[in-house]
């Protein structure tokens, strides 16, 4: 069964959403679908100053295995860019992915 794996990010400031999802578009979303994600989506909610990065893998084994092989460097580089410190918020959820339309 499909993995989505979701990660969210609120921020204080437009400008710095604006960067980050400049980065998770033009970087980030790659190296996570080199890493072993089937696929990656992102979704900005401007009016909330939040956004939404969406991978999904093949199976669980497949999520585990970024989660222990790639996942830490990603997010190390993550943080580097973009301090917890300049107003962002993550949290994270995996889910099975039951549907698709």
């Amino acid at each position: 069964m499909e993995i989505a794996y979701t990660v969210c990010c609120s921020f204080r400031e437009d400008v710095v959403m604006r960067e980050w999802c400049r980065w998770l578009r033009d970087e980030h979303l790659a190296d996570v679908v080199t890493a072993g994600a089937l696929r990656a989506e992102l979704i900005c909610f401007v009016d909330e100053k939040r956004c939404e990065a969406r991978y999904v893998f093949a199976s669980r084994e497949a999520f585990d295995r970024y989660e222990r092989d790639h996942a830490p460097a990603l997010r190390d580089e993550g943080l580097a860019r973009f301090p917890l410190a300049r107003g962002l918020t993550y949290s994270r959820s995996v889910g099975e992915r039951i549907a698709n339309a």
